[in-house]
């Protein structure tokens, strides 16, 4: 096993910053991978960020994620959360443990957002903490 943590996003994370502020937040999603990097050196972790506004990509790199022995994923699907079995399938198809990620808590919001694939083979659910989520899942990444 490695000491990467690979972190994935899926469609719109990278509008981060302007999309809906209100509840997303203002940080962009550069702003996100700085905070992690830096809280990752303090960890002793190296992280991995990376966004696709494509399913297939983010399969893709749980699989990689996998095969070059990630310490865990940390993985904030956006909208995929609500309607990919495809990655519900691959989080329960490899070892790596990987950790849901939201940045608002889909449970108080729209009724369709309240199902969620990933939910369901991740470890962990991390939401509701703005941008902070994200360092909230890498602590808990890191005593994995």
């Amino acid at each position: 096993m490695t000491n990467t943590v690979y972190v994935l996003n899926g469609p719109n994370l990278n509008l981060l910053g302007m999309r809906e502020p209100d509840i997303y937040g203002s940080e962009t999603l550069d702003d996100i991978a700085g905070m992690l990097e830096d809280r990752g050196r303090e960890l002793g972790l190296d992280i991995d960020l990376r966004q696709s506004n494509h399913e297939g990509h983010l399969v893709d790199w749980l699989h990689e994620a996998q095969a070059e022995g990630a310490k865990a994923v940390l993985l904030n699907a956006g909208a995929y959360t609500h309607t990919s079995i495809a990655l519900l399938d691959a989080i329960r198809a490899i070892r790596t443990p990987v950790i849901e990620v939201h940045l608002s808590d889909p449970s108080t919001r729209e009724e369709f957002r309240h199902l969620s694939y990933v939910g369901m083979a991740a470890i962990e659910t991390v939401q509701g903490f703005g941008a902070q989520s994200y360092s909230v899942a890498l602590d808990a990444a890191a005593k994995l």
